[in-house]
């Protein structure tokens, strides 16, 4: 049977309802050099974050799965920490971002070396944290993939086929995910098993189709930001499901969240606004609530 590994433990199908594929609770984008950098008391976070959680509970959400890897400020401990005061389960990462985050550890590691420790974290824990990872979350250049990152990619991939682990990459462009689907191909593994974070920024959307007819999981997680309307994605999504590819979308926020280079962690943004907002507009376009879900 199928489970979700979450900081609360597997979780089963049955278990769960509508779950957040792009969310942060815990963040530090600033370089692992900078002083302070990932660093926070849990219990502030709990704080500012429980709050947000409780919301996105009351709206039916059932489960987040957290983006912050290696180089975006990961704390699994702190994740745990929230999870068991909210009793509400959240899916923590193995893998690292792109550079130039890649913390030097990684850049001096060899491919299997890499390999090993994500495997370890897949079928083990995170940093002595107790928490086990869900997937495997990296990350490419905007203009291409590097060396070093398509090392970490070779090394997802071999991982990933070992465990069945999903691999999900923030990749602002479809010729480089092309490049990366060339990549974990070669390494042994699908397609199938891999989410394109932040499609809605490409702007042709011909790729996003060409990526969902390969298997590629088709994500738009800026829905209630700033930058993409409503409406752009609600016609993204119509597109999609004129194409077939309706079982190929996922839809997230990217909000959230406490961040360690901030007073008091800043300002959280709620994970309600699909849930109140979205999903509303999307059925007045005529998008069935069967589709939906």
């Amino acid at each position: 049977m199928a489970q979700l590994i979450t900081t609360l433990g597997p979780k089963a199908a049955d278990e769960l309802k509508a779950i957040l594929p792009h969310e942060h609770v815990f963040v530090d984008l600033r370089t692992s050099d900078q002083p302070g950098y990932a660093r926070a008391d849990p219990a502030d976070v709990i704080r500012l974050m429980a709050p947000e959680i409780e919301k996105a509970r009351a709206v039916g959400i059932s489960a987040i799965v957290e983006c912050s890897a290696v180089g975006t400020g990961r704390r699994a401990d702190i994740l745990k920490v929230v999870s068991e005061a909210t009793n509400f389960p959240l899916v923590a990462p193995t893998g690292i971002y792109r550079e130039p985050w890649v913390p030097d550890w990684a850049h001096a590691a060899s491919e299997e070396e890499l390999r090993d420790w994500m495997l370890g974290e897949l079928q083990g824990e995170i940093e002595g944290s107790g928490v086990q990872a869900g997937w495997i979350k990296l990350s490419a250049g905007d203009n291409g993939i590097t060396e070093c990152e398509a090392k970490i990619l070779r090394a997802a991939a071999r991982a990933a086929a070992v465990t069945n682990a999903v691999i999900g990459s923030h990749t602002v462009r479809g010729h480089v995910v092309r490049e990366q689907l060339r990549i974990i191909e070669e390494a042994g593994y699908t397609p199938e098993r891999f989410i394109w974070i932040h499609a809605q920024n490409e702007p042709d959307f011909a790729l996003n189709v060409e990526m969902a007819r390969r298997g590629v999981w088709i994500e738009y997680d800026a829905i209630g930001g700033e930058r993409f309307s409503d409406d752009f994605f609600i016609e993204r999504i119509r597109r999609m499901l004129d194409a077939g590819f309706g079982d190929r979308i996922l839809l997230s926020h990217d909000r959230g969240w406490y961040d360690a280079a901030k007073p008091g962690g800043g300002t959280p943004r709620p994970y309600t606004y699909i849930q109140e907002v979205f999903l509303l507009k999307l059925q007045a376009a005529g998008v069935d609530e069967v589709t939906i879900w």
